[in-house]
């Protein structure tokens, strides 16, 4: 349909205006309406699918039949703009902001430390608000429901939690209890509490923008009319009667309903899905009716699954147990479906009809004997949820014309009972991996089944019915016998092929056997409750524990005699934290468009290895809005990046070697446009043959990036033959996305004259990016000027692969001669941009009887990709760690790094690090387990003690290690709980509890000398205003923060005088990444030696006037003609490190840490849960300890995610699986440690870094491993149970499917093995 018909007019308001949209296209989202539209830029875009909650708003409607206003929370990137007819949207801009008042939410938040990067914290705020204005005193439960649609990526959301906790009005918050010790206020002097409750700003319900009265006049009239809109594409209706929807639907048979638009957005969005036509029924009234009969309730097919839950959560109490025994499993399912935004838009009928095999709700329905109404032009007819009901992958029986219009959910009756399990690889928000649905009912007083309906999703491309298991069930007693046969039906009944899309195949058939097995124990329980059996039950399996306790955080106090100015030391909050909170911080992409600005979108090779034939780009351009493409041909400098002697090139000429290489770009007026250009690019390629992918391929067919490295010391093939045991082992560590909040984002700006260009990136290293954009544009650099205000989040992948993006933005800017902003989708960041390298390690060691490691020889085998980018160094980094904190006399390391055509991996927080020193920790876990000890006498045993050196022959002192692991005992309160757990696993056989302590010793700085140096330009004006400007990038590390405490110190003016504006290299050149966790100490030096410069130069002008203001001696000193202006500069450590000789000083110190963690594991599913963490850190005297708390939390977070949840799924062709939150899965508020302490170690001193303090960004990235190992630790006691000992092999991550299948429970073991090689897995094993 063309857009040349009228259509109607869209009427909403948003905060408090009203908008009329008169050519309103059903492919505009609100997210980009908002954003380019009207632009209010607070919203942000995250992923574009609902799965991360950085676009949250909150949608208020009227509802005439109840005459109420109802509110919810909602993802923008899912909501069509056509949708919001009648509507009042409020944004962060709309809850408050610092021109007017900012809300309650946004200060808590801020105050408590709850934002760091800043660009998931205005959707944070929203989710919030949102719960706040219908529950204006929440419950943590609450609270962390309403949160568990929100990713962030810096904070290990637990200050978040902490600053949402004090709109709490219940009895276990701290406060209630009348505590002055509140766990918000940071254990410390009491004099210096971080935040009370009195210093908040009071919640005022009658302070919120009111619902339009405009809104609810037009809701109120009488006769609503039918609204069409009509796009560029698509065209849009919304009926108002059931009659008129029927008719829609009959002429339109293929024309998709849309209700919430989380099924049929993410298909136009992701897959290219056109519909020429879309219905949306929103306004149907009889689509939203619920009807109660003495069997049952109906429920209107287009009630959403919040309105369903609060619906049967009514109905529960009003009712006896008995009857609602589905309603009550209902509710547990839905309570996990999707996240509180999905669920506030996702329609019940929707959920049913979209049909999906792993659907958390149909195989509940289907058990539970439920149906539907359907209506078409040939009437009504009753459907039931049965077997029949679903055909294939995302069809029903129901014929394209018809329309399910509600839902009947019966009541149970006495002796009936109703399971309902799911599980998934998070435990909130996520997809789940397999779901059932279980029914059985009993004659009266009987044990003998009577009827019993079992379905399982996720079991193949439908719902499944185990009818077969359930005919081994029928008519006999419910009994071990009886069951013991149904397991083995079961297994029969529901094969999946080895090779089955969605892959964990003896993970997924594992869990129907365990699922089963936990609805027989219900039920047990449940016969025995009604006296209807009184054998000894086997255990209870109760939920794991959920409830979020009050954490500590505690630091060393300012001393006394420090200036109640100088704010050094002191907990300072992040200095922009409130503009990110109120949506007001500016990030590349909110800056506003420029005339003629031009959006770029890349083409990307689909093939891993091939040469590329032909490059067709003729349909592209003769699509509407596009300008031009950009090839490799267009690049006037240097077409390639060189590092190390390896050239990397900007877009592919002749060949490709990954998936996802840039092979093009297309530039159009709009970005919908040019992601349709590129779309259209037609490439041949010729594959070429033997691809490789996996490190074991790389090593068989020697394709690796020279230098491999080596590094020894004593004689390890000597010291095995002297050793009372030797054993030989291996693990494998998978890659790690950054899933930084911000995407890639730049806007290359041409000055228009001399060449000149303003670069607005997001990236870590400024300079690389200038320099780069120089070389490729082949101008001198002094016409490049790169700016960076802030960048939502890095993490290390903000630094090579950011420049060559950059690059090609400026030759597309250069060749059109307009702004071109480039801003990578979530999905295509994920493919292109690379991860952490996934390891593969092998070890030999050598230990004693009494645990004294005296030899290891352990290989390295890193999977760098298809290009060189710092993989060398990051085995470098690998093998100058492998020591951690022991130390074993004879040591052989060997690093290589794979080149191999996957997309390549970069740098990431802790650069090599984690993998390194998790091998080594496998290693010693392995040595405990041969001599049945528990790890840490052995860690103990083998740690670095008095004066010593590394196997690079550097001295260290191991001292503050030792009084982090001694304290962390002590805090953790270690043997105690280590015995309490030893007696809780012989207590529970399908519970398990799992405890682990970890030390970390780790190297700060630039083992490259020339990048540990740093430069600083502090400005005075002549009011006595300071600009300071640095060379670190601000990307959440609170490092303007630290820099303004610095200059605060250092000139004795209050920091509020001083202000940092951006980084940029027209004020300090020849920057250093902001990388290797030494920002603060290379830029702190810097702008230090700028401030005593200046202070000293005002020492003249104080003698004359000792008593006067800072602002009196500016002035003074500008009529003085003394330079109110000054350049520092640090020059770093002398560092080296020379692999020839195997020996240097390649850190300028160690920062050292220990963690200690329990976990409660479920053995039949694999979920864990983190039940308490606690870290003692060594920072020396910290310059913020608030920020560098913040630090600990996230890496910890971080590293959680890497070693139990992150998994990067690769296609045997090569390509990224896992391209998204909704298949990526990054911990979320609901894999916060219920308890998590901090406690930075006292009278630690530094003199290696600026006022004693020490780099924290990367060292504590590590210690998540701790949770690995407290999880492999209840696996080795659920192994125990089943009569197996000693070392297991466990990769990492720890996934639920790995910890579930390394049990080996009785279930699992029934499981059939197929051979490796007898098939094509559905995805590589990297």
């Amino acid at each position: 349909m063309s857009s040349g018909q009228e259509g109607d007019t869209l009427c909403f308001f948003i905060n408090g205006k009203k908008v009329t949209e008169d050519h309103a296209d059903p492919e505009t989202t609100l997210l980009s309406f908002l954003r380019e539209k009207l632009r209010l830029t607070g919203t942000k875009y995250g992923c574009g699918g609902g799965g991360c909650g950085a676009c949250t708003v909150m949608v208020s409607r009227y509802q005439p039949a109840t005459k109420t206003i109802i509110h919810y929370s909602a993802n923008a990137c899912l909501l069509p703009l056509c949708q919001l007819h009648g509507a009042a949207v409020t944004t962060v801009e709309g809850v408050g902001s610092t021109k007017t008042r900012i809300h309650p939410v946004q200060e808590r938040i801020a105050k408590a430390h709850g934002s760091q990067c800043g660009f998931c914290t205005p959707g944070m705020v929203m989710s919030m608000y949102a719960l706040l204005r219908n529950k204006p005193q929440p419950t943590m439960e609450d609270i962390t429901q309403a949160l568990a649609g929100n990713l962030c990526r810096c904070t290990g959301y637990r200050p978040i939690v902490d600053g949402c906790r004090t709109f709490c009005q219940e009895a276990n918050c701290c406060q209630a209890n009348g505590g002055g010790d509140c766990c918000l206020n940071v254990k410390d002097e009491p004099d210096e509490q971080d935040h009370d409750k009195e210093e908040f700003l009071p919640l005022d319900p009658t302070q919120e923008l009111i619902f339009p009265p405009e809104l609810i006049l037009m809701a109120e009239s009488s006769n609503p009319k039918t609204l069409t809109f009509y796009g560029e594409r698509m065209s849009w209706v919304s009926p108002t009667s059931l009659d008129e929807l029927v008719q829609l639907k009959t002429s339109n048979p293929k024309a998709p309903l849309v209700m919430g638009n989380t099924n049929v957005g993410p298909d136009i969005k992701f897959k290219g899905v056109l519909h020429p036509l879309i219905i949306s029924p929103t306004r149907v009234v009889e689509l939203f009716d619920v009807t109660q009969t003495p069997r049952g309730v109906w429920v209107g097919a287009g009630c959403n699954l919040s309105e369903v839950q609060s619906l049967l959560e009514k109905l529960v109490p009003q009712f006896p147990e008995e009857k609602t025994e589905l309603f009550r499993a209902l509710i547990r399912q839905l309570r996990n479906l999707g996240s509180q935004q999905i669920r506030n838009v996702a329609s019940l009928g929707g959920n049913i009809m979209s049909a999906y095999p792993n659907s958390d709700l149909n195989p509940v329905l289907a058990a539970g004997n439920c149906k539907v109404s359907v209506v078409s032009n040939g009437g009504r007819r009753e459907v039931p949820l049965n077997q029949d009901f679903f055909v294939s992958f995302g069809k029903t029986v129901l014929k394209p014309e018809e329309i399910i219009v509600s839902v009947f959910i019966p009541f149970t009756r006495e002796g009936e009972f109703v399971g309902a399990f799911r599980q998934a690889p998070r435990k909130e928000s996520a997809f789940a991996t397999v779901t059932t649905g279980m029914r059985v009912f009993f004659s009266e007083g009987s044990r003998v089944v009577q009827e019993v309906s079992i379905y399982y999703g996720g079991m193949g491309p439908t719902t499944v019915s185990a009818a077969k298991t359930c005919a081994a069930i029928i008519s006999r007693p419910w009994d071990d016998e009886t069951l013991g046969r149904a397991y083995d039906v079961l297994l029969d009944e529901l094969v999946l092929p080895p090779s089955a899309p969605g892959g964990k195949v003896e993970f997924r058939r594992s869990l129907t056997l365990g699922l089963l097995f936990k609805f027989n124990l219900e039920v047990l329980q449940k016969l025995r409750e009604m006296n209807v059996i009184k054998d000894e039950l086997p255990e209870r399996i109760r939920p794991l524990p959920r409830d979020i306790q009050p954490s500590l955080q505690e630091f060393q106090h300012v001393s006394k005699d420090q200036s109640a100015q100088d704010p050094v030391g002191r907990p300072i909050m992040h200095r922009s934290a409130i503009s990110q909170a109120t949506g007001e911080a500016v990030y590349c992409d909110d800056i506003p468009r420029t005339d003629g600005e031009l959006f770029m979108a890349l083409v990307t090779s689909s093939r891993a290895h091939a040469k590329i034939t032909s490059l067709d780009v003729s349909e592209a351009l003769r699509l509407p809005g596009v300008v031009d493409v950009i090839t490799a041909k267009d690049i006037p400098g240097k077409k390639v990046r060189t590092i190390f002697g390896y050239d990397e090139e900007l877009l592919a000429e002749s060949q490709v070697s990954c998936v996802g290489q840039m092979i093009c770009a297309v530039v159009a007026d709009t970005r919908a446009h040019a992601k349709r250009g590129a779309a259209a690019v037609k490439i041949c390629y010729e594959d070429l043959p033997d691809p490789v992918f996996t490190a074991e391929e790389a090593v068989e067919k020697s394709s690796f990036f020279e230098p491999r490295r080596v590094i020894w010391r004593g004689n390890v093939t000597e010291a095995f033959k002297t050793v009372d045991q030797l054993h030989e082992g291996q693990i494998r560590m998978g890659g790690q996305e950054h899933f930084y909040m911000e995407t890639q984002s730049m806007l290359v700006v041409p000055v228009g004259e001399e060449t000149e260009f303003n670069v607005y990136v997001s990236t870590q290293w400024p300079t690389l990016t200038q320099d780069a954009i120089a070389e490729t544009l082949d101008i001198p650099s002094n016409r490049v000027t790169c700016h960076v205000k802030r960048i939502g989040g890095a993490f290390g992948g903000k630094v090579t692969k950011t420049s060559i993006l950059a690059c090609i933005t400026s030759v597309a800017a250069l060749k059109t001669s307009r702004a071109v902003r480039f801003v990578l989708e979530r999905g295509d960041d994920m493919l292109i941009t690379g991860a952490r390298h996934p390891v593969l390690g092998r070890y030999k060691v050598g230990f004693m009887k009494d645990g004294r490691i005296v030899a290891a020889d352990i290989q390295y085998y890193t999977n760098a990709g298809n290009s060189i980018d710092e993989s060398t160094l990051v085995a470098e980094k690998i093998l100058l760690h492998m020591d951690n904190a022991y130390n074993i006399p004879n040591l052989h390391g060997r690093a290589a790094a794979c080149r191999t055509n996957l997309p390549s991996n970069t740098a990431f927080r802790g650069f090599g690090v984690p993998q390194s020193i998790m091998i080594v920790e496998n290693m010693i876990n392995d040595v405990a387990a041969l001599l049945g000890r528990h790890a840490d006498q052995i860690r103990e045993i083998n740690m670095y003690k008095g004066p010593s050196v590394t196997h690079y022959k550097m001295e260290f002192s191991p001292e503050n290690m030792l009084r982090c692991w001694d304290e962390c005992k002590v805090k953790s309160d270690y043997s105690a709980r280590r015995k309490a757990v030893d007696q809780f696993n012989q207590q529970n056989r399908w519970k398990k509890r799992g405890m682990s302590i970890i030390p970390i010793k780790y190297g700060i700085a630039f083992a490259e000398s020339f990048l540990n140096q740093a430069g600083a330009l502090v400005h005075v004006y002549k009011d006595g205003s300071v600009l300071v400007t640095h060379g670190g990038t601000e990307m959440g590390q609170g490092i303007h923060t630290k820099m303004q405490q610095v200059a605060s110190r250092e000139l004795h003016i209050p920091p509020s005088k001083i202000y940092i504006s951006e980084t940029s290299t027209n004020t300090v050149p020849n920057t250093c990444p902001s990388a290797a966790s030494f920002g603060t100490d290379a830029n702190g030096m810097a702008v230090k030696d700028a401030c005593t410069t200046l202070y000293q130069r005002l020492e003249p002008v104080r003698q004359k006037n000792p008593k006067g203001s800072w602002e009196s001696w500016i002035t003074a000193a500008y009529f003085e003609k003394i330079s109110l202006s000054a350049t520092g500069f640090y020059r770093g450590p002398d560092l080296y490190m020379d692999w020839d000789k195997m020996e240097g000083q390649p850190y300028a110190y160690f920062t050292y840490a220990t963690c200690c963690c329990e976990v409660e594991l479920d053995c039949l599913t694999g979920d864990y849960r983190t039940v308490r963490t606690d870290l003692v850190v060594d920072i020396g005297r910290s310059v913020n300890p608030s920020v560098d708390i913040g630090q600990i939390e996230g890496a910890f977070m971080q590293g959680l995610g890497l070693y139990t949840m992150e998994e990067l799924k690769f296609s045997p062709s090569g390509l990224l699986y896992t391209r998204g939150p909704s298949q990526y899965k990054i911990p979320a508020v609901c894999d916060v440690p219920l308890r998590f302490n901090v406690y930075l170690l006292p009278d630690s001193h530094n003199p290696h870094a600026i006022y004693s303090s020490k780099g924290i960004g990367e060292p504590i990235l590590f210690l998540g491993s701790s949770v690995f190992f407290a999880i492999k630790d209840a696996v080795a006691a659920a192994r125990s149970d089943s009569g197996l000992v000693g070392p297991f092999p466990l990769d990492s991550p720890a996934t639920p499917e790995r910890a579930c299948l390394a049990c080996a429970s009785p279930f699992t073991q029934k499981i059939p093995v197929s051979k490796p090689g007898s098939f094509k897995p559905w995805a590589l094993n990297i």
